[in-house]
């Protein structure tokens, strides 16, 4: 099930972020976030690290594309089945 916020409280948050992106760098602001989802990776492909540091990278690369693909897969089916259950609701 989505988490649906209401209008009002989307427009909050959108105005939050807004606020944080005028007052700060976002890049150094997520830059830790990243480094630790990034780093995910490599722990999953090598997690006693006993891979040379080229190929673990090379290996981690892949793991994230493969993640991404993943995600990317999810969403196509969830916006089919969203789209068959509306000619549904239709008909």
């Amino acid at each position: 099930m989505a988490f649906v916020m209401s209008p009002e409280a989307r427009l909050r948050a959108r105005i939050g972020g807004l606020a944080l992106a005028a007052q700060r760098n976002s890049r150094a602001y997520t830059a830790k976030a990243r480094a630790s989802f990034l780093n995910r990776f490599e722990r999953e492909v090598d997690p006693d690290s006993l891979l040379p540091s080229a190929e673990r990278q090379r290996r981690a690369a892949a793991a994230k594309k493969l993640y991404f693909a993943r995600l990317s897969l999810k969403s196509a089916q969830a916006r089919r089945r969203r789209t068959q259950q509306g000619k549904q609701v239709a008909q």
